[in-house]
């Protein structure tokens, strides 16, 4: 067990252990995805519980790219200011923190955003009746230019680096994805097309915040729908991130409507229910050598240490254990090894949706008896 305690570096990011808080909605911030109290504290209660590395929850880049109510943003240079108090504030506690940019696309919130839904293409299953608007080649030459300009935002808030959401179906997984991506120029067809958007957002970023600032991505092994990007053309398209320069990849898989195989996947009782992309991941490792960030399940110590020994993974990703134990981390690095308290309920998401912000019910259900 003693790898997941060890330091070690990203790009020029120092960090003290291979924990990494995997990005989540918590439905904290104000309307206008500005940064609140209760969302600094959110994030100083991980980096004092022992986190590593906090990834942010996902941050929309333009205001159409909004997936969730009091979702975070950074979209206008008027939110650096209460970003720089968070990143502040998580510093004070030694922490770090990178910022993950988002865009929804056609997952994002119409009734939030009071905007059409921005897709890639026309794909089988695309309801009709709502207001959307296929993506020009003009249109993404803005969408790549917000990524930039966001990342240079998130540099001069004080973040210690920045992470490209293309997982789970949002935007730039519709771009990778075959069932969402129809289109039949440059951006369509083949993966290294159906990639370029990202390779031009990676490009246009390291131009903003330079060579030694970390710039992550987080990306699907397969989304686990029919004709999604399978565990061969996910590979493919890791191997195009790596030689462009990423620093780290996060592996996670599925979208939205993966069903069963959604990214939250439910009734994690067992150690072999744990790291569910963990095969994929083997795949990935004996390929690439950037850096591999697993998220999946992960709820002990145990397999947690197992995946990082055997070379499957550099850091392991949690995100639903650390909203019921936030101090997960240090309970288990003095000694109290029994597996995370989180059932895989994701009841947690139920009070975001109301407007309180994401906390675990069932805890809270417990501690009222």
């Amino acid at each position: 067990m003693s790898k997941l305690f060890e330091s070690s570096t990203i790009n020029s990011m120092d960090l003290p252990n291979r924990f990494v808080r995997s990005a989540t909605w918590e439905g904290m911030a104000a309307e206008d995805g500005s940064v609140t109290q209760k969302l600094i504290d959110a994030m100083v209660d991980l980096a004092g519980g022992g986190v590593g590395l906090i990834i942010s929850g996902h941050s929309y880049v333009r205001p159409e790219g909004q997936g969730s109510p009091r979702q975070l943003g950074i979209y206008k240079n008027g939110l650096i200011h209460g970003l720089r108090e968070m990143t502040s504030a998580v510093h004070s506690c030694g922490g770090r923190i990178v910022m993950q940019l988002s865009h929804a696309g056609y997952f994002a919130s119409g009734q939030s955003t009071g905007q059409p839904l921005f897709v890639v293409s026309d794909f089988d299953g695309l309801p009709t009746g709502l207001p959307r608007k296929e993506i020009t080649e003009r249109d993404i030459i803005k969408i790549v230019r917000s990524f930039a300009d966001t990342a240079w935002r998130a540099k001069s808030a004080g973040f210690d680096g920045v992470q490209i959401h293309s997982a789970h179906g949002y935007l730039l997984s519709q771009f990778l994805s075959p069932a969402f991506n129809k289109r039949r120029d440059e951006y369509g067809g083949n993966v290294h097309n159906r990639a370029r958007i990202h390779l031009e957002i990676y490009h246009a970023v390291r131009e903003v915040v330079g060579r030694d600032y970390p710039v992550l991505i987080k990306m699907n092994c397969r989304d686990f729908v029919e004709n999604g990007m399978d565990l061969d053309e996910s590979l493919q398209v890791a191997r195009l991130l790596a030689n462009a320069g990423f620093d780290a990849i996060e592996l996670s898989g599925g979208t939205f409507t993966s069903g069963r195989l959604s990214p939250c996947r439910s009734k994690i009782d067992s150690p072999d229910r744990e790291a569910y992309f963990r095969e994929e991941a083997s795949v990935f490792k004996k390929k690439i050598d950037t850096p591999l960030i697993l998220v999946g399940g992960i709820r002990s110590i145990e397999v947690a240490g197992q995946l990082v020994e055997d070379g499957v993974a550099e850091y392991i990703s949690m995100s639903r254990p650390l909203i019921r134990e936030p101090d997960l981390i240090n309970r288990w690095k003095s000694g109290d090894r029994r597996k995370a308290e989180c059932d895989s309920d994701n009841l947690c998401f139920g009070p975001g949706i109301k407007g309180d912000g994401i906390y675990c019910v069932t805890k809270k259900n417990e501690e009222a008896i």
